[in-house]
Order: structure tokens, then C-alpha cells, then sequence
């Protein structure tokens, strides 16, 4: 398990989750997708014309996991659970919303290498407030 200092950190520094909901006839559905983690909470920004929003629209239990690793003694991850909720408009196209501006100033920067958030009129965001939240460290084996 990881302490809460190493989730953080490890949070902070990787890109890549996998995000996985449930369909209204109850088929599950995973996808990789880009993420930023404030401290507190795990942002996505996703497409609002896909099955993920639309699964989370009608169903908003979120799991997403995140792990590095490529050997068995390195695997690492962290599995946060809860419930999505929909922040700022959609799709969003920059306008003011306070609740926004620390996301959108640290996911620009991780993901894109610019300091300007990119609003394409297509994506939206969601937030995961973990509800639950499991680590794994086989580093520390």
C-alpha cells in the first residue's frame, strides 16, 4: 500500500488513467483518457459525445485506475472510486468558472507542455472525488 504522501505524488506525476462505468443495460465500459489530480480530487476531461459521459450521465459511479510498472517488483497503481460529477459547462468553451481554474492551469501543463488550457468546443470536464481509494506498491515487497 502506498501512504497518502506517495499517492499524492504518484497522482501528480502520471498521465494515463483508465476509467470505467456502467451502461444503462448494464455492459461495462473502460477507457484510457489523459487525467489531472489536484490533491483532492481526479479531473477528466472527456469527450461529451461519448459512451463514457453518456454512461455517467445516467449512471455517475466512476472507478478509475491508475498504475506504472513494468516488471512484476515495479508494478504500482491506485484504484479511486466514487461518484462523477459534471463541472463548468458542456462542452466547454472557456468561460469563466472559478471552480476550474486550478485544474485547468496544472492539466495544460502535464498533458500538453503549453500554459494556455486548449478549449475545442468538444470536451468537458468530471470530476472524481474519491469515495474509496485502494494502492498497491510491489516495489515495496
Amino acid at each position: 500500500m502506498m501512504t497518502a504522501e506517495e499517492a499524492d505524488a504518484f497522482l501528480r506525476g502520471q498521465r494515463t488513467c483508465r476509467a470505467a462505468t456502467v451502461s444503462a443495460d448494464g455492459r461495462p465500459h473502460v477507457g484510457a483518457l489523459w487525467f489531472a489530480w489536484d490533491g483532492a480530487s481526479l479531473w477528466l476531461y472527456s469527450l461529451v459525445r461519448s459512451r463514457r459521459w453518456a454512461d455517467l450521465q445516467a449512471d455517475p459511479r466512476l472507478s478509475v485506475v491508475v498504475d506504472a510498472g513494468e516488471e512484476y517488483g515495479e508494478l504500482r497503481g491506485i484504484e479511486l472510486s466514487g461518484r462523477a460529477e459534471f463541472v463548468g459547462e458542456a462542452p466547454r468553451t472557456g468561460a469563466p468558472c472559478p471552480e476550474l481554474e486550478e485544474v485547468e492551469r496544472i492539466f495544460p501543463v502535464k498533458n500538453f507542455g503549453v500554459a494556455q488550457m486548449p478549449h475545442d468546443g468538444r470536451h468537458a470536464w468530471i470530476r472524481l472525488t474519491p469515495e474509496s481509494a485502494v494502492s498497491w506498491d510491489f516495489r515495496k515487497l
